[in-house]
């Protein structure tokens, strides 16, 4: 039973096969599982998260925050350089604190297509060791990079640029999430054999890494609230795409071995 580390060696060397239609399918089903549940616990996580934010912005900035005068001063405000670089870490930290969350749904996805059990805690999974740490660290290392490129190409003018940056950042780094939940691999481990298996056959992971986002964005039509049970689409095309290149046999039990992993 081949380790992830010696799969990747393998794909290094011959590559892999990867069908569009038959992952589509794969994610669709396993998506049609999922769907409702995810969306009324994003449902529920949305409005909690709201009413934090504005309580925070409320008690930083007063009421006027609640005005719009107040919303477009905040948007055409241009940042200093050290505000930046705050602004850079602060993203950085938020979107690493809720990396884990994110890899609890592919769990659910996961649980969902082995008709396992799963109920809200599963998407708290990996907010324990030795997972938290190494997708806090990705998190915090890919959004660094990807929010400190956006500002410094924005500072040059090029607006568009730095979302275009951010986009093949994320493409790249599409299997990293999975390959440390499943694959059992470090952070920067996981990097660079995203990098490996996305460069082996980019035309069809991008393919599907577009139609996952796509897909997830039907619900903006359904006056919004559809967004909330489509948004998860994205984390089935993933998890489908995932398991689609990597064997089961490996997989198997993964997070019953952790004892045993690459995680260093």
């Amino acid at each position: 039973m081949k380790s992830t580390l010696e799969q990747i060696e393998d794909i290094k060397k011959d590559g892999y096969s990867i069908d569009f239609s038959t992952v589509f399918t794969y994610a669709f089903e396993n998506y049609k599982k999922i769907a409702l549940y995810s969306g009324l616990i994003i449902l529920v996580f949305s409005i909690i998260a709201f009413i934090v934010i504005m309580g925070l912005a409320t008690v930083v900035y007063g009421i006027q925050v609640l005005s719009e005068d107040f919303i477009k001063n905040l948007e055409n405000q241009k940042l200093t350089y050290i505000e930046q670089v705050v602004s850079t870490v602060a993203i950085a930290v938020v979107t690493a604190i809720f990396a884990p969350l994110g890899a609890g749904f592919l769990k659910m996805a996961d649980c969902a297509d082995k008709d396992e059990e799963f109920n809200v805690s599963t998407i708290f999974t990996y907010y324990k060791a030795p997972y938290f740490f190494q997708l806090f660290s990705l998190a915090f290392l890919l959004a660094t990079v990807s929010t400190g490129i956006s500002y410094a190409l924005e500072s040059t003018g090029i607006m568009f640029l730095g979302g275009g940056v951010s986009i093949m950042i994320s493409f790249f780094t599409y299997f990293s999430i999975p390959l440390i939940v499943f694959g059992k691999l470090n952070a920067i481990d996981a990097i660079k054999s995203s990098i490996t298996v996305v460069s082996k056959n980019p035309l069809i992971i991008f393919a599907l890494f577009v139609i996952g986002f796509l897909g997830s964005f039907v619900g903006f039509f359904a006056c919004c609230v559809g967004l909330l049970f489509t948004v998860i689409f994205n984390t089935s095309v993933t998890y489908a795409t995932y398991f689609s290149i990597f064997t089961e046999e490996e997989q198997a039990d993964s997070i019953d071995s952790i004892g045993k992993s690459d995680f260093e």
